[in-house]
């Protein structure tokens, strides 16, 4: 839409009021009176502070069911939890738009060597903190299930852990993931997942793990599931630090 332009006054001539205008003067606006200035402003206070407590009892909820350090071993030991890994670092000038199927390792995004060095010296570091680890899923790429044999020296090609999109997805996509991740671990051990950063980022919502990063989860069952730890790919020695 474009605008009219400005007419200049004429010198010393007021300038015309429009035909049909009325020639009442606007009556100027009035402030609120004090009193109900000052109780619209401790309103607003109010519900700030109430904004603000609801914001920090939801962290303190959160920070409650954090782990880490020693808490964090003892929790892992005693079994009923579940470890997400995103594999170790790729080679992204590779891409699977080419592959013809899971075993088709050649045409996908595949470790690099520092890749493998970063999950064999995950592998040592968890075989020293001796944590009770039960099954080992991984999606069926290349690069998941290698990270996973790697690290554990087993793996079991699962559909339900395979790598897809974040988002623009149909609601049911990661539905076994979910389930997975709700459901508590065979008696007194730990169930390890190595997938992909999408499935992650989709049923959590948490930010994106990096290429070697775990996520520590606590299954919930019906209630869903809650990350109560994310761990580095160099950050296992220090469980184990006094």
């Amino acid at each position: 839409m474009g605008f009219a332009p400005l007419r200049a006054a004429h010198p010393g001539k007021p300038p015309s009021r429009p035909r049909g205008a009325s020639s009442e003067v606007p009556k100027p606006l009035t402030c609120a009176p004090a009193s109900r200035r000052l109780a619209l402003w401790l309103s607003a206070l109010a519900t700030a502070g109430l904004i603000a407590l609801s914001s920090a009892t939801a962290f303190a909820a959160m920070d409650a069911d954090a782990l880490a350090g020693r808490p964090l071993l003892a929790a892992l030991r005693a079994g009923g939890l579940i470890l997400y890994f995103r594999h170790t670092s790729t080679d992204f000038g590779q891409n699977d738009e080419q592959m013809t199927g899971f075993e088709d390792c050649a045409r996908q995004r595949n470790l690099t060597d520092r890749g493998r060095d970063e999950a064999r010296a995950i592998g040592v570091a968890i075989k020293q903190l001796a944590l009770p680890v039960g099954d080992v899923l991984a999606s069926p790429f290349c690069r998941t299930m290698e990270t996973a044999k790697l690290i554990f020296g087993r793996a079991v090609s699962t559909s339900a852990v395979r790598g897809g999109p974040a988002t623009g997805v149909a609601p049911d996509r990661y539905a076994d993931l979910r389930k997975l991740l709700s459901s508590p671990p065979a008696g007194g051990t730990d169930l390890v997942i190595v997938s992909h950063g999408n499935p992650f980022r989709a049923v959590s919502d948490a930010p994106y793990l990096a290429e070697g990063e775990a996520a520590v989860i606590r299954p919930l069952g019906a209630a869903g599931f809650r990350i109560v730890a994310r761990i580095p790919k160099d950050g296992w020695d220090s469980l184990g630090a006094p």
